[in-house]
């Protein structure tokens, strides 16, 4: 499975990022980088805790990113 990314700036400069197929799943960095480490970080939680609960499918056996 691939999640979509997509990085955006905020009015205050922040750098906001937001994995599409997890809802919520949402982080904010300085730099556009750190916003995309961050919410990559907690999309693998997510996905880990979904695996660990049974709640995961077939689709989740490969997993990467890319940017939107």
């Amino acid at each position: 499975m691939t999640f979509k990314v997509e990085i955006e700036q905020e009015a205050d400069g922040r750098w906001i990022a937001e994995v599409m197929d997890l809802p919520g799943a949402l982080a904010y960095g300085q730099t556009p980088e750190e916003a995309k480490a961050k919410v990559q970080a907690l999309a693998l939680r997510v996905v880990a805790d979904r695996v660990e609960h049974g709640e995961a499918g077939s689709d989740l056996v490969s997993i990467a990113f890319a940017a939107a």
